[in-house]
Formats: C-alpha cells, structure tokens, sequence
C-alpha cells in the first residue's frame, strides 16, 4: 500500500504557485493531499484559483507569520502519514513522492532528503545534483558546523517526529530549516540522503536567500553557538 504523503506548499506572493501545484498533482504516485497555506499574500492567488476544484487540494488561509508560521499551520491540519514540503517557487520531480516514500519506508526512516538540480526563473536547467553528497555520517555531521547541508524542499518527514521533537520554531524567520535539522540529529533522528534529484530549485531574484542575506548569516551565526558544543559532543561520542 503506497504511504500517504501530505505536501505543504507555504505561499506568499509568489508568481510561481501555480507551476509547484501542477507539479505536486503531476506526480507518478499521487499524494495523499496538497495543501496550500497563504501567508497573507495580496497577490497572485488568482494562480490558485484553477486547482481548487481538486478534492485533494486544501487552501488555508492565515495572517502573514512568515515560512515557518506556514509550515506549522500545514503540519497541524495534515492527516497523511509523511509531509513533504514544496516551496512556491519549487518544483517536485515525477518520482519524488514515490521513490522518497519507497526509500523511507524501506529503511523505517522518520526524516529523509535528496539531492536537486537548481533551475532558473525561465525553469531552465541551471545545475544538475547540486546537493553536497557525504562519504559518511560523520562527515555529514561535521558539516552542520560549518552551514546547512540539506535543502528543507527535499525533505520528507514522518508526522511521529514532530511529536518526538516539535515544529518548526517560528521565532526563526529564515534558519527555522537548519534548527530542525539540529534537533533532529541532536535526539537520534539524523537526515538520511536519498541521493537522487527529486526537486527543481529555483534561483531568481526575488527569493528570500537573496534579499536577507544578510539577517540569514545572523541567523545561521546563533544556530552554531547554540547547538555546536552538543554536536561537538555527539561527534566525539561516534568516535569523530
């Protein structure tokens, strides 16, 4: 029996909702559910409009609270067993929804990512698997002290970890990812790559890693101090 996938879309005025729902409904096992959270947006919900006579497609609507805000709103009203999470501006391959689900399930995973290829605004091939890729698990540890090694649209996650470890924290409007990350590897839940591109990642202008930069590198600098020393712990521990 395939596992039933609830994909979240958070959007926020973006112009390519429309091409991440196509996307999610393309899908070579169909997901369970596709929701869409507005956070608020004053434009272009009008690219949502044609897909909400879908059964499977649920539109909520909230207060602008940012990313993580969104996600959490999604996690809470989803009732498949896994969530995948779809940026707007993203794309999912064909097969992402049934090789991840596949791959999580073989291996009784309660996180997994994969690789991805980067697209352009035209949606052009840009870069293919463009995700770093790790010899072993302490070298993919040691990397969460250096940055954020997994990109949260390739992310799927069984809904039992967000009971063993929480939501996202909506007090990080940009680094809420890398957070979760942390914790996760922190309670004995580590991110396992998949290592196929599964997802389209797309560079434009308008993304937030480009505009908050800056507030990101800020973000990214007080995550380190806060769960180095416990992961320098857990590194040592695994003989590292």
């Amino acid at each position: 029996m395939n596992a039933k996938v609830s994909v979240i879309i958070p959007f926020y005025n973006c112009p390519y909702i429309d091409q991440a729902l196509q996307s999610a409904l393309s899908q070579s096992q169909a997901p369970y559910e596709i929701i869409v959270v507005d956070d608020g947006s004053t434009v272009h919900r009008d690219r949502i409009a044609p897909y909400l006579s879908y059964s499977n497609i649920h539109y909520l609507g909230k207060a602008n609270g940012g990313t993580a805000s969104a996600l959490n709103h999604g996690i809470l009203h989803a009732t498949g067993d896994y969530v995948a999470w779809l940026s707007s501006d993203d794309v999912f391959y064909h097969d992402k929804i049934r090789n991840q689900a596949l791959f999580m399930e073989q291996n009784r995973l309660l996180i997994s990512y994969t690789n991805f290829n980067y697209i352009n605004a035209a949606s052009q091939l840009v870069q293919f698997n463009a995700g770093a890729v790790f010899d072993n698990r302490l070298d993919f540890l040691r990397c969460f002290l250096q940055g954020n090694p997994v990109n949260g649209c390739t992310v799927m996650i069984k809904m039992e970890l967000f009971g063993a470890i929480g939501l996202f924290d909506e007090s990080l409007p940009f680094t809420h990812d890398y957070d979760l990350w942390f914790r996760a590897v922190l309670n004995g839940y580590p991110p396992v790559m998949l290592n196929q591109s599964l997802t389209g990642y797309r560079r434009h202008e308008g993304m937030g890693t480009v505009r908050h930069y800056d507030r990101i590198m800020a973000e990214v600098a007080a995550l380190k101090e806060r769960y180095s020393a416990p992961l320098r712990s857990l590194i040592a521990s695994m003989g590292g």
